[in-house]
């Protein structure tokens, strides 16, 4: 239903994950009968979580150790892990810089090293070697030029994701990149995105993706929102992708997954974008907490250090736990940022459902009064941003 803004304008009323609520049914479930699985491509993995390609939040350390424990890690093969020998030496630097000097630091880091192909080939084997899954992301402008490297490293997942991505990008000075036809020459799944609309979900579903990413500025790192004024709640987001993959499973029998990307800080989060119509999620924040983490206590997105127009911000974080600790627990603290997959375990359980798929046909209630509540606990334990 669409809501008169003024005379000459209409819009649809959309809403955030912070504004609904899953309404248990009449049946409950043993947690331990719940199955999280799914499948990507020809890989089934253990865990619905990806963690989001951000250098202050995978290395191959920590792609390695999520990876172990049943997820994905997705590295960032544009970052500093691919242009500096001593990345950690940047990553100290970084974490370092004041406030107000943060955003130019990060242009200068970028800008003083391009993209080493050698060194991302000694990044992807580096996690090949430890027997889980790599996976790496590359933008639309760079991928052709880097994708021949990769691959020959032994890379297994690709994703190809921007702030928006679309299936049919319009430009007069460079020949934009063929989506459909990139995809269907790559032996390897890919990834796609991001998007945040019925149309584009269904336009990059139809490019032979396996999985879409689904958030356009709900990140807490992203200010495109803010930058550009472009974005959808991601709630509203989601559910118009699932409704795109419906449509494309009807036309081609092909599934594709829809991967909530971003605006998600504790278990609940997850619970709330699986019912809304995820496959999985796509996590930055929370994995930035980790003792692991790369960014000693910071992250920021892919586009925080554009040397024209930054769409991001270098978040400061506490650190909470191991990665273990925040993925899988025991949690220490009950606010739901530990343990965020025994909190979406719990929630299929409680509803009475027993896996992903079976979860998305839950009913869910809109609850405005829960922003406010939601908003108020993020103050609380708010600790600034760069």
């Amino acid at each position: 239903m669409e809501i008169e803004i003024g005379r000459g304008k209409r819009g649809r009323r959309a809403y955030g994950l912070d504004e609904i609520a899953i309404v248990p049914s009449r049946r409950t479930r043993d947690p331990e009968d719940v199955d999280l699985s799914w499948e990507l491509g020809p890989h089934r993995l253990e865990m619905p979580l990806l963690a989001s390609a951000m250098d202050g939040v995978v290395s191959p350390a920590t792609a390695i150790e999520i990876g172990t424990l049943g997820g994905l890690g997705v590295l960032n093969l544009e970052g500093i892990q691919s242009r500096y020998e001593d990345p950690d030496a940047e990553l100290r630097k970084i974490a370092e810089y004041p406030p107000d000097a943060a955003t130019a630091g990060l242009q200068e880091v970028y800008r003083s090293r391009d993209v080493d192909a050698d060194l991302m080939v000694e990044r992807i084997k580096e996690i090949k070697a430890s027997g889980v899954l790599t996976a790496g992301s590359l933008t639309p402008q760079r991928v052709e030029k880097f994708i021949g490297p990769a691959l020959d490293a032994g890379l297994d997942i690709l994703v190809i994701q921007g702030t928006v991505v679309s299936a049919e990008h319009v430009s007069s000075s460079v020949e934009p990149l063929n989506l459909k036809q990139f995809i269907a020459d790559l032996p390897v799944p890919v990834i796609v995105g991001g998007c945040a609309s019925y149309s584009t979900a269904l336009h990059l579903m139809r490019t032979g993706a396996v999985g879409v990413l689904v958030g356009v500025g709900p990140g807490a790192a992203c200010t495109t929102r803010q930058v550009i004024g472009v974005g959808v709640p991601q709630a509203t987001a989601i559910a118009d992708a699932a409704g795109a993959r419906m449509q494309h499973l009807l036309e081609t029998g092909q599934y594709v997954n829809v991967i909530a990307d971003g605006g998600m800080a504790y278990g609940g989060d997850l619970a709330k974008a699986i019912a809304c119509g995820a496959d999985a999620c796509m996590v930055g924040s929370p994995l930035a907490k980790a003792a692991e983490a790369p960014g000693h206590g910071n992250h920021w997105g892919m586009a925080t250090f554009h040397p024209e127009l930054p769409r991001g911000t270098r978040v400061r974080t506490q650190t909470i736990g191991t990665i273990k600790e925040i993925l899988l627990g025991p949690a220490s603290e009950n606010d739901g940022s530990l343990n965020l997959i025994g909190g979406l375990r719990n929630a299929l359980a409680t509803c009475g459902y027993e896996s992903i798929q079976s979860f998305q046909k839950c009913e869910v209630m809109i609850a405005p009064a829960l922003k406010t509540e939601g908003k108020k606990l993020q103050q609380a334990q708010s600790v600034g941003m760069g």
